[in-house]
């Protein structure tokens, strides 16, 4: 079974810095999918940023230039490197990822798997 397990959530101040990991277990990292969402209460869950298999990336337009995703295959670990937090990044984040070598890999894709979510709040 594909397990995918958040940590690095937390609060900090604006224009502050955090680094969520996932890690995952039982999910091939060749021909992967993967994501970071985030959901606010009230509101719809946003894609965040995705990372392909061949590193291709894309991010939300709302943290593009703040955020990077990236992966370390050898340890099956998902990472998002969050700098210049807003107070509107506050939300609960998720990793996700879709069964290896699905035919599309976007945001706007229904994912397969998901982690429990980290909380991170920015003051």
């Amino acid at each position: 079974d594909v397990q995918l397990v958040e940590s690095g959530g937390g609060s900090v101040q604006a224009g502050g810095s955090l680094r969520l990991s996932c890690a995952a277990s039982g999910y091939t990292y060749r021909g992967c999918c993967m994501a970071w969402f985030r959901q606010v209460p009230g509101k719809e869950r946003e894609g965040v940023a995705g990372i392909e298999s061949d590193g291709s990336t894309s991010y939300a337009d709302s943290v593009k230039g703040r955020f990077t995703i990236s992966q370390d295959s050898a340890k099956n670990i998902l990472y998002l490197q969050m700098h210049s937090l807003k107070t509107e990044d506050t939300a609960m984040y998720y990793c996700a990822a879709k069964t290896p070598w699905s035919p599309t890999c976007n945001l706007e894709d229904d994912y397969d798997y998901w982690g429990p979510g980290t909380q991170v709040t920015v003051s």
